[in-house]
């Protein structure tokens, strides 16, 4: 078996791997890197590829996957869980419709992309020719999985995005997938101890608390999917006794997540908290609850467009509201700036804000020790690609790697072709 590296090379971003068996090809994931203009893997001819899985739903995974299907011509089978199917979708969409770049594919490529999916159940082996596909759960995003891909005797394990704690939202991550030969992990917080989810949980709900029993409203800008249905869970969860607002396309990903309660940790308290918050529906009652003592949930995490920009705004005003980032802040977005500079840029105009600005670590990532839980687990004496971090944290894990456990492990360039 060989892997050839197409993305997420000593980066966060447009991971795609493309594993060769024989005279078979799987392509694992096939995202974009979005900046100004997407950056996009390395081009596979989709004549040469005879299955794609996508581990999930979040663009820098499942995003280019439609080039796969321009003009209708391809049927290469579409491999992942239904919810997957429903977010990407929905993520790939609004791409589509917000884009103000150039995208070398349209919403009916998505269509046929749609109509050559396979919807798989965790566990579920797929055979495709004498290659064995299959998806084990992540525990980082609703429907979200871990690839395992077999052929003639060999294993490679891919992580895709992980998380072996779970969340309130979420089951952990599924370990349980034997003796491999490759492991393609990855390493975004690989150099990173986050704070504890429940110590993040517990401050995020006292300021919540804080903000709302003075009078203020509480801003909380979250990716649509999942990061969204998991805060509206915590403060269920703990019982926060205030109105509780959500917005945006958070609204789309509730009903899709509504369908697939089976994917979810805790169904009952989901269909609490989102059945009990208030969905706001159009510009009149968006300008009423802005001015109200509640939690506002909507995208976008980043502040980069969405009903998040006016609520931004409109809160920035005054001292008494508060604004919690629980999405990660890439550099150079207004999310960013305003966690930094405490001001709100947007469309060039700079503001100063008067609310009270505060960072909750929410990721849906492993932290470092939770990554080497993983490695601890291992069975078999595997080759190892760290990939998906930043170049520092991707070459020095896999150095951390080698010492630790004398696993062959290196940080692979893009391009790289590594066999097994």
């Amino acid at each position: 078996m060989k892997v050839k590296v197409l993305g997420a090379a000593k980066e966060v971003g447009r991971s795609g791997f493309l594993v060769n068996c024989d005279h078979t090809n799987i392509l694992m994931d096939y995202g974009v890197l979005l900046k100004r203009e997407p950056i996009f893997p390395m081009h596979v001819k989709p004549k040469e590829v005879d299955a794609v899985v996508i581990t999930h739903a979040h663009l820098d995974h499942s995003g280019f996957v439609p080039s796969l299907y321009l003009s209708g011509t391809s049927d290469i089978p579409a491999l992942g869980t239904l919810p997957t199917f429903e977010l990407s979708e929905l993520l790939i969409e609004d791409m589509i419709k917000l884009s103000g770049f150039y995208l070398p594919f349209e919403y009916i490529d998505v269509m046929t992309m749609l109509k050559s999916s396979e919807n798989l159940q965790y566990r579920e082996p797929y055979m495709v020719n004498d290659a064995k596909v299959t998806l084990h759960e992540s525990g980082h995003v609703v429907g979200g999985a871990t690839v395992v891909v077999e052929h003639d005797g060999k294993k490679v394990f891919y992580t895709g995005d992980i998380n072996t704690r779970g969340s309130k939202l979420l089951r952990p991550a599924d370990l349980d997938f034997g003796e491999i030969d490759m492991m393609i992990i990855e390493s975004t917080y690989s150099q990173t101890e986050q704070q504890p989810r429940e110590e993040a949980e517990k401050d995020l709900i006292e300021y919540a608390n804080d903000i709302v029993e003075r009078g203020g409203t509480l801003f909380i800008p979250s990716f649509s999917v999942e990061r969204a249905q998991e805060i509206a869970c915590v403060l269920k969860a703990y019982n926060f006794k205030h109105k509780v607002v959500m917005d945006g396309m958070a609204l789309k990903a509730n009903q899709i997540m509504s369908r697939h309660q089976a994917f979810l940790r805790d169904p009952d308290m989901f269909k609490r908290a989102i059945g009990e918050a208030e969905w706001v529906q159009g510009w009149s009652r968006r300008k009423k609850v802005v001015n109200e003592p509640c939690a506002i949930i909507s995208p976008a995490g980043m502040l980069v467009g969405g009903s998040a920009i006016f609520y931004t705004q409109q809160i920035a005003q005054s001292e008494k509201n508060g604004i919690a980032l629980v999405s990660y802040q890439g550099e150079g977005t207004p999310g960013r700036m305003l966690l930094d500079k405490r001001v709100a840029n947007f469309d060039g105009k700079i503001t100063k804000c008067y609310a009270d600005v505060r960072r909750f670590e929410f990721s849906g990532h492993n932290s470092r020790s939770e990554l080497f839980e993983i490695l601890d687990r291992v069975k078999g004496n595997p080759k190892v690609l760290t990939v998906h971090g930043d170049g520092p944290s991707c070459i020095k894990f896999a150095e951390e790697i080698r010492e630790k456990y004398g696993y062959d492990a290196h940080a692979p360039d893009q391009g790289e072709v590594v066999e097994v």
